[in-house]
C-alpha cells in the first residue's frame, strides 16, 4: 500500500500549466485503490487548497467533497499512538515533527510507500520507503 503526503493532493487541483505533468501523475496515483492517507494530510490539503493568498484556491465546499471522496482510502487518525511515534522518529530520525507524524502514520497503516516531494527519496525508516514520484 502507498501513502501520499500533502503535495500530492494538492499537485491534483494545480492549474500551472507548467506543473500538468505532476498533475496528471498525482490523479493517476488517486485513482488506485490501495492508497493510505492521514487525517493530518487532509488537514493540511484542505488549509492549503483553501487559503486565500493561493493562486487558484478552492472554495470550501470543494475542499471538503474532494475530503469526503477521499475518505474512500484508509485514512489513519491521529492518535496518542501515532504522536508518541511521531515523537519517537523525530528523535531518531531528525525530521521535523510534521514529517514525523506523516511516518508515523504511514507505517501503522502498514505501508511499504510513502509517496512525497518534501522529504528524502529513497530513505528507508524501518519497512517504509520514501519515493519522490515526480523525479
Amino acid at each position: 500500500m502507498i501513502f501520499l503526503d500533502t503535495n500530492v493532493l494538492l499537485y491534483s487541483i494545480g492549474t500551472a500549466p507548467e506543473e500538468r505533468g505532476k498533475r496528471l501523475l498525482a490523479i493517476g496515483l488517486l485513482d488506485q485503490d490501495d492508497v493510505g492517507l492521514s487525517v493530518q494530510v487532509l488537514q493540511e490539503f484542505y488549509v492549503q487548497a483553501t487559503r486565500p493568498s493561493r493562486a487558484d484556491p478552492l472554495a470550501h465546499e470543494t475542499a471538503a467533497g474532494l475530503i469526503a471522496a477521499w475518505t474512500r482510502f484508509r485514512v489513519q487518525p491521529i492518535n496518542l499512538q501515532i504522536l508518541s511515534a511521531a515523537l519517537r522518529l523525530k528523535d531518531q530520525h531528525g525530521f521535523s515533527y510534521w514529517d514525523s507524524a506523516i511516518i508515523a502514520a504511514a507505517q501503522a497503516l502498514g505501508c511499504d510507500r510513502l509517496l512525497s516531494e518534501d522529504m528524502q527519496d529513497g530513505r528507508q525508516i524501518g519497512g517504509l520507503t520514501i519515493v519522490d514520484p515526480f523525479r
